[in-house]
């Protein structure tokens, strides 16, 4: 009987270890024939993959809306806003109502001249004020001078009122660094502070944005530039003379004594 009980469990073992091996020969067989196809169309399937792989893009592109070009400030998503993303644009002009940017998305290629054909190709500005800045009449006049279309620059978006922005405008210099507008011109003395429209005082974006704007224009102060340029002696003699009511009464005495 033991004899017996050991050839039945070796016929058993014999036959589960076949069919192991024939399952086996057949995953290989699957395999190989996926393979083969693989191989036989190979064009076919990099085709597929980067057809699924451009999809994919293009699905992810417009969710975040990277490569939508913006015509209207209500355009621009909320949570842009709130994060203070940074668009590129190119200076179209500049009018009382502000500065008038043409965005320009991120270019994908393939991606990007697939979609303009399905859109609108206007060239509608975005309105942009320089947040935190009031310009003088010189101000104006530099910003005219140094904004000269189509340059371009970027605008950090840090509100948005009715349909205008108010931004931190940068522009290149040279090809590594670019400087802030808003801080450029408080440190020449051509603007002065002014309350950062859309953002509640108190906030954290509110204090960063009141340093960087107050250091800049305390050195324009500290250096006597532009709106805080100070009077020479002379100037200030002249002044003290001609303000000095004693010297005015000798003055009409004397014109009236030489008439007589």
């Amino acid at each position: 009987m033991p004899e017996s009980s050991r050839e039945t469990e070796t016929e058993g073992r014999g036959r589960d270890r076949q069919q192991r091996d024939l399952e086996t020969q057949r995953s290989r067989n699957v395999v190989s024939v996926i393979s083969q196809l693989a191989d036989d169309n190979l064009t076919l399937v990099r085709n597929i993959s980067t057809g699924l792989a451009a999809a994919g893009v293009l699905v992810i592109a417009r969710s975040i809306r990277v490569i939508t070009k913006f015509r209207a400030a209500a355009e621009i998503p909320v949570r842009f806003i709130e994060r203070n993303v940074r668009l590129r644009g190119k200076v179209h002009s500049i009018t009382e109502r502000g500065i008038e940017v043409e965005h320009v998305p991120i270019y994908l290629p393939l991606i990007s001249p697939l979609l303009s054909k399905h859109r609108d190709v206007s060239t509608a500005p975005l309105v942009v004020h320089l947040a935190g800045v009031e310009l003088t009449p010189e101000g104006k006049m530099w910003l005219q001078k140094n904004l000269v279309p189509p340059q371009t620059v970027w605008l950090q978006l840090i509100s948005r009122e009715d349909n205008t922005l108010h931004c931190l405008v940068s522009q290149s210099r040279g090809s590594v660094w670019s400087y802030c507008m808003n801080e450029e011109l408080l440190r020449l003395g051509l603007a002065r502070r002014a309350p950062i429209a859309g953002v509640p005082p108190g906030s954290p974006l509110y204090w960063r944005l009141h340093k960087r704007l107050h250091r800049a224009e305390v050195k324009a102060e500290k250096k006597g530039l532009g709106l805080w340029k100070r009077e020479s002696l002379w100037e200030r003699v002249s002044k003290a003379l001609r303000d000095n009511p004693l010297l005015r009464l000798m003055g009409r005495i004397f014109k009236r004594t030489r008439t007589e």
